[in-house]
């Protein structure tokens, strides 16, 4: 499986802009290594490209995104590609509280008990959407802004 990505093949990979991308660097949500003036993505790195694609379709603003990449990276101890491999996460949230759970027992109790509308995202399954795109197995994924609801808005 390729290692190192150009910014090229992020945007080709996920279907964000090359816009999107540099702002997301800039604002520190994902980091690339450098190779002078180009900026290079570890599998790690469009991995949390492709999460964050998924929680900017669920309506997630900036701040919001890097919290939860923050978050995940705490919770976690390294990065999502390297933890989630072999095992089921799921992040769940209100709005105000992230959930990051492996059993299905611990999301149904979550479910259950809340007062509002939770979101879901099963990262394991991001994880293999984006190894099967980058082993040309999957035709890449789109996270175009026409595709982001803009209407909901979450607390800080």
């Amino acid at each position: 499986m390729q290692e190192s990505f150009t910014s090229s093949d992020v945007i080709r990979l996920t279907g964000i802009t090359a816009r999107q991308l540099q702002w997301w660097d800039e604002k520190r949500i994902v980091v690339p290594a450098r190779q002078g003036h180009r900026r290079i993505y570890s599998f790690a790195d469009v991995t949390e490209v492709a999460v964050i694609c998924e929680l900017r379709s669920k309506g997630f603003s900036l701040q919001r995104m890097r919290k939860v990449v923050r978050f995940l990276q705490k919770e976690l101890g390294k990065r999502l590609a390297e933890t989630v491999s072999g095992s089921s996460y799921h992040l769940l949230t209100d709005g105000r509280t992230l959930y990051l759970e492996t059993s299905p027992q611990q999301i149904v109790d979550i479910l259950k008990n809340s007062r509002q509308p939770m979101f879901a995202i099963c990262l394991s399954d991001t994880v293999r959407q984006v190894r099967a795109v980058v082993s040309g197995r999957k035709p890449p994924g789109r996270c175009s802004p026409e595709n982001v609801r803009r209407k909901l808005k979450l607390g800080s």
